[in-house]
């Protein structure tokens, strides 16, 4: 077998796996850091954090802390912040330094770049420019969520953030709540609760698991349905680094009861056009159908 060779052991052919440390090749580097153990870094990434000719970052600081854990010298090298608040100044100098041919090493604070980061419009430019953009993968609190919910992972949908304003909240909900797949959302532990009390004015028996403080000292797995999870979490939320997860959706009966239910909730904000195509989608019926149903009960209310 070749060296840094493997296989699964059924069989399938082996998986050549390169071990070589040469100096990365100039371009525009996404490296994944830790999102909670400092040793989960990857030794790939250590080795582009050592060689690169500038360094950018969400916040400088906890780069820097990262790479006095691992021994990585700066040696003199610039520091460069790039975040949502000044990513449209930071972002020439990044581009320039690629223009150079120069090796850039993009570390978000916490995970895989470009996952609800900052990172998307440097890595699209760079390549709309004809720079190589290469991916270090490593540490993903959503993928590791994933991993330890026991939710099915054949199918999955990251949503990132829910809004903070209750009623956008309800209408981001709404966007998901009916997609085939386990459903990946991060959320701020003060506003967990409030998530999953808007989830439960629709659907309180989704599957759900809480993770929190993931890698960690403190980590926690919580799992139940969203009212039993309500139940258990305090009023003043949670604390640590939240991943919330929701299994696929149930079921839904199409009778006209149910029918009724849905549209009458929709065609007090909604078209009568509008709401009946948003309830067709998520009972699976034809849009004429509940169209149908629709006006009629547009008429009732006349």
């Amino acid at each position: 077998m070749e060296d840094g060779a493997s296989t699964t052991g059924t069989g399938a052919r082996p998986v050549s796996l390169s071990v070589s440390a040469a100096p990365p090749e100039p371009g525009l580097y996404l490296v994944a850091t830790p999102i909670g153990a400092a040793r989960d870094i990857t030794l790939r990434a250590l080795d582009v954090l050592n060689t690169a000719d500038l360094l950018a970052a969400e916040d400088t600081r906890n780069l820097r802390h990262l790479l006095d854990i691992h021994g990585v010298p700066v040696r003199g090298r610039r520091l460069l912040a790039y975040h949502d608040h000044n990513a449209d100044r930071a972002r020439p100098a990044i581009l320039a330094a690629l223009s150079e041919g120069k090796v850039v090493a993009y570390a978000s604070d916490a995970g895989t770049p470009l996952v609800a980061d900052p990172g998307y419009r440097l890595a699209r430019d760079a390549a709309e420019a004809g720079f190589a953009v290469r991916a270090l993968p490593g540490p993903s609190a959503a993928l590791a969520a994933l991993s330890v919910s026991g939710l099915p992972s054949d199918r999955f949908l990251f949503v990132g953030f829910p809004p903070a304003a209750a009623g956008a909240r309800r209408k981001w909900i709404e966007s998901w709540q009916r997609v085939d797949a386990t459903v990946i959302a991060f959320e701020s532990p003060r506003r967990v609760k409030q998530l999953l009390e808007n989830l439960c004015e629709s659907e309180a028996n989704r599957s759900t698991v809480i993770c929190r403080e993931l890698t960690k000292k403190f980590e926690e797995v919580m799992r139940g349905s969203a009212a039993e999870l309500v139940e258990r979490i305090p009023a003043e939320g949670l604390r640590g680094e939240v991943v919330v997860l929701f299994g696929r959706p149930e079921p839904v009966a199409a009778d006209e009861g149910s029918l009724r239910v849905a549209l009458e909730g929709l065609l007090g904000t909604l078209s009568v056009k509008e709401a009946a195509a948003e309830v067709a989608a998520r009972f699976g019926l034809p849009r004429r159908e509940v169209y149908a149903l629709a006006v009629e009960m547009k008429r009732e209310r006349e």
